[in-house]
């Protein structure tokens, strides 16, 4: 009967063991590597839906640079405890203008097959129609693809690359859409361009 009972406890604390460093793994991974995030809102149509599930890796900028045309995660400008999804337009040093509902970066239009409507701008913006901003050192512009209804850098100007939470990489719901989420610019169009 003992050995029938030191085999039950045996058993359970192999359990246990396995159980606290596969979860030590999750916790790991969940803080450092990567990050499950919901889309909320409407802002990243056609790209991403209200209720999309992606993945997001938070260390792909520690091993490169953010690129333009990269969709990203990042801390709202105005609460911290809220996360947005946008896409990176502008990289430091750039100049952004729009004009007529186009985007250009350094001068060259930026081929947006991605976006849902022309770019808007808004009285009392960060960015005005027709009048260049250049986007600071240790800085991003960032947008929405879904330019009407996307709260973003045209609004609250630049935002600091310490407020990327990471590069969103993958899709895993709906089902029908689950798939790597790639840049679709060119790339000869994803870096500086001077």
């Amino acid at each position: 009967m003992l050995k029938y009972i030191k085999a039950v406890i045996d058993f359970v604390m192999d359990i246990l063991e396995t159980v606290v460093f596969v979860g030590s793994i999750f916790i790991v991974v969940y803080l450092f590597v990567l990050t499950p995030n919901q889309v909320k809102g409407a802002s990243m149509e056609p790209s991403f839906y209200d209720g999309d599930y992606i993945l997001t890796s938070r260390i792909t900028y520690k091993f490169r640079s953010p690129q333009r045309g990269d969709v990203i995660v990042l801390k709202a400008p105005s609460n911290p405890d809220i996360e947005y999804i946008k896409r990176i337009i502008g990289l430091p040093g750039d100049t952004i203008l729009i004009k007529n509902g186009d985007v250009f970066v350094n001068g060259r239009l930026l081929n947006e097959d991605y976006i849902s409507a022309k770019t808007n701008t808004w009285d009392g913006g960060c960015v005005q129609e027709g009048v260049p901003y250049k986007v600071d050192q240790g800085d991003l512009f960032v947008m929405g693809d879904n330019r009407p209804r996307s709260s973003d850098s045209r609004e609250f100007c630049e935002i600091p690359e310490q407020s990327v939470i990471g590069q969103v990489f993958y899709r895993y719901f709906p089902v029908g859409k689950v798939g790597p989420v790639t840049n679709p610019l060119p790339q000869e169009e994803r870096v500086p361009s001077f």
